[in-house]
């Protein structure tokens, strides 16, 4: 079972590995970042669940950093809670306008942060027992397994990780690049030729089951994840 992944990006170290240690305890897995710039790299590399942002940040404030989040379409459907100690209407509206999906104010206990981010979680989908279908084939994010015809589809983690980002991106199409972006990471060096080696080891676990046709390739553009046509 894999945790839901929180994000907390907080320039205070003591305040950050605080929440971090509460939010481990009620069974998340955190990430830190001590300035926007590092909240950006892990945003990119590791694709977290919710974000935990402070208003006062070094390098741009939270509500910046929240704007940009929710500006960016690789990221615009990331739930955030912003953390700060402004408790005034005017604030909280400015971060609920921003684009932040809930506001706790400082000081908070650690029974109402995870309550909140229990609560975001639920609204945005991406609740423990989250199971995402296509046709034929269903994944289970939780619990890391893939199904066809209540069947397990045996999956290496790269072209586990390749499956759910095209299941969760239908009928688009994405260039190589840009998967490597969204599955490998920003930060990560390989080469383009890499997402062709692992597409083609997904359609080969995919075949047993007649769903290799899932993929498609889109000439001189990328691939594209959709239903057959046969199957609506």
């Amino acid at each position: 079972m894999t945790a839901t992944k929180i994000l907390i990006v907080e320039d205070e170290a003591p305040i950050r590995e605080m929440i971090a240690f509460h939010l481990e305890r009620a069974g998340y897995s955190t990430l830190q970042a001590a300035d926007c710039r590092q909240a950006r790299a892990l945003l990119a590399d590791e694709r977290p669940d919710v974000a935990l942002v402070d208003w006062m940040l070094p390098d741009m404030s939270g509500l910046e950093l929240t704007r940009q989040i929710k500006r960016d379409n690789e990221n615009n459907d990331l739930a955030v809670i912003m953390l700060t100690a402004r408790a005034d209407e005017f604030d909280k509206v400015s971060g609920l306008e921003g684009g932040a999906d809930d506001y706790v104010t400082k000081p908070f206990s650690p029974r109402e942060l995870v309550a909140r981010i229990k609560a975001v979680l639920r609204r945005s989908k991406v609740a423990d027992n989250k199971m995402i279908e296509v046709g034929k084939i269903a994944l289970d994010a939780v619990a890391h397994r893939v199904l066809v015809d209540d069947t397990d589809v045996k999956l290496g983690p790269t072209e586990y990780r390749l499956l759910r980002f095209f299941m969760t991106h239908l009928d688009r199409v994405y260039g190589r690049s840009q998967l490597l972006d969204r599955v490998w990471g920003a930060n990560v060096y390989v080469e383009e030729r890499t997402v062709d080696v692992h597409v083609r080891r997904l359609r080969k676990s995919l075949t047993p089951f007649e769903c290799e046709n899932y993929i498609q390739t889109v000439r001189g553009a990328g691939y594209r994840f959709s239903k057959p046509n046969s199957e609506c």
